[in-house]
């Protein structure tokens, strides 16, 4: 059943020359576990060294508002285009080493899984400097998770700064708080309905908007400080208990504990199971994956109390994980990743490319494929559907990378024949092979090879 070519396409980063296959679905779970080697070696900064890159640009926005039409308003504002240029080469980095560790891991199933969590929990700053915030989330909130338990990776995410910011629940306060009171500030249902309908229970789950109200109300304490980091404010907080799916949290006083009880709670509801699992079966396998599938990776969630390497065991040990059928549409990121790893596109090609380029070879057109890096157009991220990435203009823009990035970022492509065998393996379709051997030249034949159907789908 365990086919190693298929692990690498299907749950990693797709087939490399360089990179070892995985020996079994034992090797691909214990690479979750293992040093993260991609992490030491292509660092992406956490979200606490982040931070204050945005403390130091509000501290400057400030100054040159207090001082406008002075010498120091135009020292403020140098500082603040000064922060700017920093953050966003910073951001083009972490691209940069978010596709290196693609290129150059030997446990995809790892950047797969950082990566589809990080798309299920989405956040992203939406100004200034926060918006190039995202991959620190990741890395700081999200990452270091995925092996462990479902509700300690929904703690880490739903309180997190970035997370507050994203879904407006920093400005939320409870009517009847101090604040509330005083100020006449309300709630924000934001994060209380998008922690119901998207990260737990899911869209159809059975909850009400009463339940999305009161959660609201629970979630009142969380916000941030002056220095951005995540706080408790006891005089934001609604006071007195609240009622979600017939369960009660909090008191007298209000505290994180309840908070962090109502989302353990969630997470192990027999629903989160079943959202969690589908999702996970349909990103990984299919629009439509295999029910008996999806009913023992439910059934191991349960059984574990949420603990996800079960989770992730019974969906490799399932034999509709390992149909040979190719019936995903690759992601452009999951496409662009693995065509720079069968070309052998590594750290040497892309450290030595400009912002500049690096943003018109690769950020550009992924972004004409339909996904902007990190920039999915709401909180429930990107599409699983196929037919959402199979239109017209995103293949075309898909046949024009393939035509023009390989020969931008190598100065010699390989054989055509050879990279045909190495990027399909022995799944390489004969009319493919044909194709490839039969072009004028080898930009052609490359590109009809990333190009093939064979090819953009996992």
């Amino acid at each position: 059943m365990f086919n190693a070519q298929l692990a690498e396409i299907r749950f990693g980063t797709g087939l490399s020359q360089s990179a070892t296959l995985p020996k079994n679905v034992d090797d691909m779970l214990d690479g979750l576990v293992r040093h993260d080697a991609m992490a030491q070696q292509f660092p992406i900064e956490r979200f606490d060294q982040f931070r204050p890159r945005i403390l130091a640009f509000n501290a400057a926005r400030r100054g040159s508002r207090k001082h406008r039409g002075t010498p120091k308003a135009d020292a403020f504002d140098a500082e603040r285009k000064k922060l700017v240029k920093s953050a966003r080469t910073a951001y083009a980095g972490f691209f940069r080493d978010a596709l290196l560790r693609r290129v150059h891991t030997e446990t995809g199933f790892r950047e797969r899984l950082a990566f589809f969590w990080g798309d299920h929990f989405t956040a992203h700053g939406k100004v200034m400097i926060v918006k190039w915030g995202t991959s620190p989330y990741v890395e700081e909130a999200i990452r270091p998770y995925i092996a462990g338990k479902f509700e300690d990776l929904l703690i880490s995410a739903v309180t997190h700064p970035l997370m507050l910011v994203y879904l407006n629940q920093n400005e939320s306060v409870g009517p009847a708080s101090k604040v509330g009171l005083k100020r006449k500030k309300g709630l924000n249902e934001n994060l209380a309905r998008e922690v119901l309908e998207l990260h737990t229970l899911g869209v159809d789950g059975a909850y009400r908007q009463d339940d999305v109200r009161q959660l609201a109300e629970l979630f009142t304490g969380m916000g941030l400080d002056q220095e951005g980091r995540f706080k408790f404010r006891t005089s934001h907080a609604e006071p007195g208990s609240e009622t979600v799916l017939g369960q009660r949290y909090g008191g007298k006083l209000a505290r994180i504990e309840d908070i962090h009880a109502v989302l353990r709670d969630l997470a192990n509801h027999p629903t989160t199971a079943r959202h969690v699992a589908f999702k996970l079966a349909q990103h990984f396998t299919s629009d439509q994956p295999d029910e008996s599938l999806v009913a023992a990776m439910e059934q191991a969630y349960l059984e574990n109390g949420g603990e996800l390497m079960p989770v992730y065991a019974a969906m490799l040990g399932h034999s509709a994980s390992w149909d040979p059928a190719l019936k995903n549409v690759k992601w452009p990121i999951d496409f662009i990743g693995s065509a720079l790893r069968a070309l052998d596109i590594g750290d040497t090609h892309l450290n030595r490319t400009r912002e500049k380029d690096l943003r018109n070879i690769l950020y550009i057109p992924m972004q004409i494929m339909g996904q902007p890096w990190e920039k999915p157009g709401g909180p429930d991220g990107w599409p699983e559907e196929n037919n959402h990435w199979i239109t017209p203009q995103f293949m075309a823009a898909r046949l024009q990378w393939a035509l023009a990035a390989p020969q931008m970022l190598r100065r010699t492509l390989p054989d055509p024949r050879e990279f045909a065998r190495s990027a399909l393996g022995d799944s390489l379709p004969k009319e493919v092979a044909f194709a490839a051997e039969a072009a004028e030249n080898r930009w052609e034949a490359i590109a009809l090879v990333l190009s093939s159907p064979a090819f953009q789908r996992r």
